[in-house]
């Protein structure tokens, strides 16, 4: 592992690691504010109805994908993870459209756009192949081999078969 990304990763998972545990920990605030989307959500997809539940659940994801973050464990896994806890987050915390007061707004859309770079952030560690070819390039790669080598068989084939076919006129004659 490169000195930047045994740096980078610990620096970028420190939030979610602190926050999650804190959510964890400590749900209230946060599950009165997730209330609206967790109920949304779970008329929609069958989820249970529990903001302290999801709040809860939702911190221990970040803190756990954040450990093994930080700990370069499953990384581009953790980075997944940490999007998909990060978007309701973001959207259940950070509405800045609702807000009226001037102050609040900016506020929130501070917030809301430091999350977005934190998105961003785990979404690049999340499809860091760490200078390793990634799963679609050595898929691509034997492709292009077996076609190399399907090429060759054939060439040598053909080959075999003309000095069989010049072996068997000259046994004839």
């Amino acid at each position: 592992m490169t000195l930047v990304r045994r740096l980078a990763r610990p620096a970028l998972a420190a939030i979610f690691v602190t926050g999650g545990l804190d959510a964890l920990r400590h749900p209230g605030g946060r599950a009165q504010t997730a209330a609206p989307l967790v109920e949304r959500l779970s008329s929609m997809t069958g989820m249970p109805n529990d903001p302290e539940l999801m709040v809860r659940a939702n911190g221990a994801t970040m803190a756990l994908a954040g450990l093994a973050l930080a700990t370069g464990r499953l990384p581009r896994v953790a980075g997944g993870m940490l999007a998909a806890t990060l978007a309701p987050t973001t959207v259940a915390g950070h509405a800045f459209w609702t807000e009226h007061d001037p102050a609040k707004r900016k506020q929130q859309m501070i917030q809301f756009q430091k999350n977005l770079g934190l998105l961003g952030g785990v979404l690049l560690a999340s499809v860091d192949t760490a200078g390793k070819p990634g799963l679609a390039w050595r898929a691509r790669n034997a492709a292009r081999v077996a076609q190399r080598q399907a090429r060759t068989n054939a060439k040598a084939a053909r080959r075999e078969a003309r000095l069989a076919a010049t072996q068997a006129k000259l046994k004839v004659a």
